[in-house]
């Protein structure tokens, strides 16, 4: 194995003509300079993979490992920087002791997915000494983190029978519900979903989960997915579930993105009739400023490190030894503290996001003394 990046074959003799690294990228906030950042290429295996971690100042960076088909490497490190950030704010909100890192592995998971290429990626995750814990993510699942597990310590949410707490799935779900009830009372003045169309987009591990709550809380659900057989899932199961094709488009009282992020732009802002978006993607929000437009329509956005904390507290109370009332216990917090931030966004005049980044900043600020 070696650690480092694939490169082009003709090296540029201008740094005017590099592409956009990992120093001072202007797609990324001035705040977002990260304490490491490591390739690793594996040829054996086909293993092309990228840590990044954002800040250890609460705790070992934790975050899932991406597996997806990123169309360049460029694409995959773009991902990676903005996902680790997030996770860095997700879990100073969220209360637990943990920094902010993420992973992504380069390929369709369908197709290059082995025993072997994991195994080298757990090699990966061993060589960072602990800095990095990682989880699961998009295509990856607790049956590949127990592979991954046997090569590092650095691992959580593998199968219980691993001795993990298994797929964190259903707790994600939980947190974006608890997020979603807190924002139908601040702006509906009532938490009750009845009757609420809500509409999800991605139907895997956590949308899944989701809309077997939504079903339970008297909502009407559409779905949309690019992978059939999710889709089959939801109709098989939930037979009064409407399957769509263009969620933001839809008629529909809640967006709720639960598939990959940047699904808000302008673009799609103006087409979007709902009031509320508050969905498990992570970084929904193509541009930071796309937040002042769904405001400017009147559309409340959750921030989606605040709404999908549920996943990244199950594989925390992993980590520390927690028993499940103390998980479970955490995770229901995420109501107050989405209540909290509604409070403090009214008080002071600002937007959601800026109260819940001052919350995790104010908490990053505190530990550093």
């Amino acid at each position: 194995m070696s650690v480092v990046a694939d490169r082009p074959a003709a090296v540029p003799t201008s740094i005017d003509t590099l592409p956009a690294g990992v120093f001072d990228r202007s797609d990324m906030p001035h705040d977002s300079a990260h304490e490491r950042v490591v390739f690793c290429q594996d040829r054996d295996t086909g293993l092309r993979a990228i840590i990044a971690v954002h800040s250890t100042t609460l705790g070992p960076a934790l975050g899932g490992t991406r597996f997806y088909p990123y169309a360049s490497e460029q694409d995959a490190l773009t991902d990676v920087l903005r996902l680790s950030r997030g996770m860095t704010y997700k879990a100073a909100v969220a209360g637990v002791d943990l920094g902010g890192g993420k992973a992504v592995i380069i390929g369709n998971p369908n197709a290059i997915k082995t025993p072997t290429l994991l195994s080298a990626y757990g090699r990966f995750v061993e060589s960072l000494g602990g800095t990095y814990v990682t989880a699961g993510d998009v295509g990856t699942n607790s049956d590949d983190l127990d592979i991954i597990g046997e090569e590092t310590a650095h691992v959580v949410g593998k199968n219980t029978t691993a001795g993990g707490t298994g797929d964190s799935g259903p707790q994600t779900a939980l947190g974006v519900s608890l997020s979603l009830r807190a924002a139908a009372e601040s702006v509906w003045g009532s938490d009750d979903l009845t009757g609420k169309r809500v509409g999800v987009e991605g139907a895997g591990k956590v949308g899944y989960n989701l809309v077997a709550l939504l079903r339970e809380a008297g909502a009407e659900v559409i779905v949309s997915d690019s992978y059939v057989p999710a889709l089959d899932r939801i109709a098989l199961d939930f037979p009064g579930v409407t399957i769509g094709s263009d969620i933001i488009g839809a008629d529909i009282d809640v967006y709720a993105p639960c598939a990959m992020g940047a699904t808000l732009d302008a673009s799609s802002v103006a087409r979007l009739s709902a009031s509320i978006v508050c969905g498990a993607a992570n970084n929904q929000l193509l541009t930071p400023d796309v937040e002042a437009m769904l405001a400017a329509r009147g559309i409340v956005w959750i921030p989606d490190y605040v709404a999908n904390a549920g996943g990244l507290i199950q594989v925390e109370g992993e980590l520390r030894g927690k028993d499940s009332a103390e998980v479970m216990a955490t995770i229901w917090k995420i109501r107050d503290t989405v209540t909290g931030i509604f409070a403090i966004a009214r008080a002071e005049g600002i937007l959601l996001g800026a109260a819940a980044d001052r919350l995790a900043e104010d908490r990053i600020t505190a530990a550093q003394g």
